[in-house]
């Protein structure tokens, strides 16, 4: 009777055993894939090495590029590469060595939702314009990365603001939708990469904090017709003018 019950005990632990291994799977499996959703990368990048995996990772650091600086989404990963990553390794207290490994990846996967946009972000509200895309002065795909592209640059200008929320009022617009808002017949929003910001922080602190996050067209309070927002785009060369701010 003893020996009985002893292995019906043994049993019982070893299916138990079985279903927290089931479980630890389920979870790693669900882990994995949120990473898998948008992009994994599957090596160790520094300085010197090339390729789909270094612009991916570029895009993620693009909003660390130094004062005044746009980081090229060239897939090379030069010094102003490493750079960026350093700063933002900085920024998440990670081991700062400009070397993107499994700590800088897992954070990476961690604030990114599986479309590949920012987890404060969403295309959504880059785009209260159509669901195609289209229309603007680039193809709808172009638009959509570099709505992409300044959600991640936003984000960064997020995290150095003290993880404040940042209020999207406008982002990509076709050449209707910004013709009935009275928009410039040259506005970034017609190409997805300008972003009008409302709300709090102040526009002249939203202004004087962009520079530092590779924005190269600011506007913003003492511009004609920016003292109720500040705006955010990606001209060819700088264009920043928020004279009531000191820019």
């Amino acid at each position: 009777m003893r020996t009985a019950l002893h292995r019906a005990g043994r049993m019982l632990v070893a299916c138990a055993v079985v279903a927290a291994t089931a479980l630890a799977g389920v979870v790693a499996t669900g882990s994995a894939a949120h990473a898998d959703g948008c992009y994994t990368w599957g090596r160790t990048l520094s300085q010197g090495m090339s390729g789909n995996d270094v612009k991916q990772l570029q895009i993620r650091v693009s909003g660390y590029p130094g004062y005044g600086a746009v980081l090229a989404l060239d897939g090379v990963y030069g010094p102003a590469t490493r750079s960026a990553v350093i700063r933002f390794q900085q920024a998440y207290g990670l081991a700062a060595d400009g070397v993107a490994g499994s700590q800088t990846f897992n954070k990476i996967y961690q604030l990114q939702d599986n479309d590949c946009t920012p987890v404060n972000f969403s295309y959504a509200e880059m785009n209260k314009c159509n669901s195609s895309w289209s229309g603007g002065a680039v193809s709808a795909s172009t638009a959509k990365f570099n709505a992409l592209v300044s959600m991640w640059k936003l984000q960064a200008m997020r995290r150095a603001l003290g993880n404040v929320p940042l209020y999207v009022s406008s982002g990509f617009r076709s050449y209707s939708c910004n013709s009935a808002v009275g928009g410039a017949s040259n506005s970034r929003h017609l190409y997805g990469d300008g972003v009008d910001l409302v709300g709090s922080p102040s526009f002249c602190r939203l202004a004087q904090q962009a520079r530092n996050h590779g924005f190269s067209n600011i506007l913003g309070p003492g511009y004609p017709g920016h003292n109720d927002h500040t705006h955010l785009g990606a001209t060819p060369s700088r264009s920043w003018s928020a004279p009531s701010c000191g820019i």
